[in-house]
């Protein structure tokens, strides 16, 4: 069955990036992709050091849980990395994070190619569309496929628990995980 790695990059237990991939996750659930979410909770995700190890093992030779969430995204059909935004832009370990996924991918065997997604950005105000197109230059240098929603893949929470507040920015992750499903579903026809 196809699936969809749902990265969360928030620091927090109970967040509302969390609580935005729990939404994206049952919509593509519904169209019948499985979805895991994995979170970056608790890791010290350290930035690239271009050692060039991956261009030969294909894992990162840094040792701090990334290379096991690597060979998950490797198996998968699609990505969604999702940041808040806590100080106009995304997290720098969400970053790293993004940019040692996409080395070992461009350095060794290109896994990222084709594979479906998109990023979300949750925050209380500004910031977010700077978030999102960080994050998104992240997918066509990796050979990917963006999904489209009726709105740019944001919601608007500010406290603990208030992303559903934001009624428009859950429909537009409704869509755009459905849309997620869809395309590979199509990709796989």
């Amino acid at each position: 069955m196809a699936k969809v790695i749902l990265l969360c990059g928030s620091p927090r237990k109970d967040s509302n990036t969390l609580d935005v991939l729990e939404v994206c996750a049952k919509e593509i659930e519904k169209n019948g992709v499985e979805t895991e979410i994995i979170s970056l909770r608790g890791k010290k995700i350290q930035s690239c050091v271009a050692c060039l190890t991956c261009s030969e093992t294909g894992n990162c030779a840094l040792n701090d849980g990334l290379d096991e969430i690597i060979d998950k995204i490797r198996d998968a059909d699609g990505f969604i990395p999702a940041a808040p935004v806590y100080f106009g832009t995304a997290r720098g370990d969400i970053m790293s994070a993004l940019q040692r996924i996409g080395k070992v991918s461009r350095s060794y065997d290109k896994f990222l190619t084709w594979k479906v997604g998109g990023p979300i950005a949750v925050g209380r105000r500004g910031g977010m569309t700077l978030t999102l197109q960080e994050m998104t230059m992240f997918f066509p240098i990796n050979n990917m496929i963006i999904a489209g929603s009726t709105y740019w893949n944001m919601v608007i929470a500010g406290e603990e628990g208030t992303a559903f507040e934001d009624t428009e920015g859950i429909e537009t992750i409704k869509l755009f995980g459905e849309n997620v499903a869809k395309i590979i579903k199509k990709l796989g026809d």
